[in-house]
């Protein structure tokens, strides 16, 4: 290996050389007989030579290392990073090579790494199912997958078409869900005649510093039919097990009936029949829940007075008034909310709530009125909060000796969500600090 002198030790060297060849040069001139100016002249001439040849071997590594760097740089623009640089020269400059040949690694290694994880992101979005379309504030398509080549230009790259174009042959629903800005769900008749539901969403952002919009469709008839169905065996089961809870009783007291009246003993036949009754309209106001949560019309709104509002629901219900009445009145349908309210008091009374904490509290803030029934019964876990606004699920269990010797249907908390989700609106529902449970409706009112 060469030895270099390190720049420090070059420029000593130099100042070494400047400082003594030139009194050195004019002691030997003189000593010769010339004059002292003649002299000086003659040690000029000397030291000129020397001080280029010092120049020279002094800047000629960084010229190189320059020239060096600067094509290294280019090929780091150009992404390769595959250029190595030879130590060589003053120690400094060894380092400082060593150095940018440690960058050029770490380059090459960063590369290499986003190399990979733009692969698996492009393996990703090429195979997943779902339709994704990237579009650039042009509306030109920046990235499209294979699901939205095949959906939306039968096959064909779709990349750097307009995307209005794209979509103007497409059926209307499907057109208008992709131009629009908000996420829906839609169904489509398909050129073949069959129907296919989608679910689609989109998105605002910047790449790049660019504006972007990208786009996802989502096929949504197998998750919907799987959910279907699943949904009718729960209706298959929850009316198998009222209808065989009312019938089997009915039955057997028909042919009690029947018997006694064989033997002649009829004293026990009006308690039978009373009781074939009960179970009878047990079984028809079944029925009829079932059938009114089916057909639920859509709210007919106008102006609602708290004060005679509020009178009929204390005759349906016990409760108390918890905190003052909004200073203006309401803006729903009176006959449905007063269904749904009627329902949370009545699951209440139920709870094990003692009455004098039944309570319904009204507010209005921010263009929405909230309605809130509470109490102070034992509040319900976080697996029941969960799905208690499910159709079809109760939190009630039969207890023996009731009548019915049945629990809930499971359609009162379904049925306000239903009410309120026709008016705009949500619920809510909470479990209250010291026990009890909080049921919020949120409605919407008119500005």
């Amino acid at each position: 290996m060469k030895a270099h002198l390190s720049l420090r030790a070059r420029a000593l060297l130099a100042l070494a050389l400047a400082a003594v060849v030139p009194p050195l040069v004019i002691l030997g001139v003189r000593r010769a007989g010339l004059e002292a100016g003649t002299a000086l002249v003659v040690a000029v001439l000397v030291m000129l030579p020397l001080i280029a040849w010092l120049a020279a071997a002094w800047v000629a590594p960084l010229l190189k290392l320059t020239r060096a760097l600067e094509g290294a740089v280019l090929s780091y623009r150009d992404g390769d990073f595959s250029l190595n640089l030879t130590p060589d020269g003053p120690r400094e400059l060894v380092a400082l090579t060593r150095l940018h040949a440690d960058l050029g690694l770490a380059l090459r290694e960063q590369r290499q790494h986003l190399a990979q994880r733009e692969l698996l992101l492009d393996t990703v979005v090429q195979n997943t199912p779902v339709a994704l379309v990237l579009t650039a504030a042009s509306e030109r398509i920046a990235i499209a997958n294979l699901a939205a080549r095949q959906l939306l230009g039968d096959g064909r790259s779709l990349t750097g078409l307009d995307f209005p174009t794209v979509i103007a042959t497409l059926p209307e629903t499907l057109r208008e869900a992709l131009a629009g800005d908000g996420d829906r769900l839609f169904t489509v008749t398909l050129p073949d005649g069959s129907e296919e539901t989608f679910h689609h969403s989109t998105r605002s952002f910047r790449l790049q510093g660019q504006p972007h919009r990208l786009r996802l469709l989502r096929r949504m008839t197998r998750e919907l039919s799987r959910a279907e169905v699943a949904t009718w065996k729960r209706v298959i089961r929850v009316l198998s097990h009222e209808l065989n809870n009312s019938l089997a009783p009915i039955s057997s007291l028909a042919h009690s009936g029947a018997e006694l009246a064989r033997r002649g003993n009829t004293e026990r036949l009006p308690q039978v029949l009373a009781s074939i009754g009960e179970r009878a309209a047990h079984l028809h106001g079944f029925l009829s829940g079932y059938a009114a949560f089916a057909k639920l019309p859509a709210p007919h709104r106008e102006v609602v007075d708290w004060a005679g509002f509020l009178n009929r629901l204390a005759t349906l219900g016990e409760f108390n008034l918890d905190g003052e009445l909004p200073a203006e009145p309401g803006w729903f349908d009176p006959a449905q909310i007063e269904q749904a309210l009627l329902n949370l008091i009545k699951n209440a009374h139920e709870s094990g709530s003692e009455p004098d904490e039944i309570a319904l509290r009204l507010a209005l803030a921010g263009g929405e009125l909230r309605i809130e029934v509470l109490d102070r019964g034992p509040g319900m876990s976080e697996t029941v909060l969960a799905q208690a606004l499910l159709p079809f699920y109760s939190t009630k269990r039969s207890e023996p000796g009731s009548k019915s010797g049945q629990g809930g249907t499971g359609l009162g908390l379904a049925l306000a969500r239903e009410i309120a989700e026709a008016h705009d609106g949500r619920i809510a529902l909470g479990n209250r600090e010291g026990g009890g449970l909080r049921v919020a409706i949120t409605l919407p009112q008119a500005r």
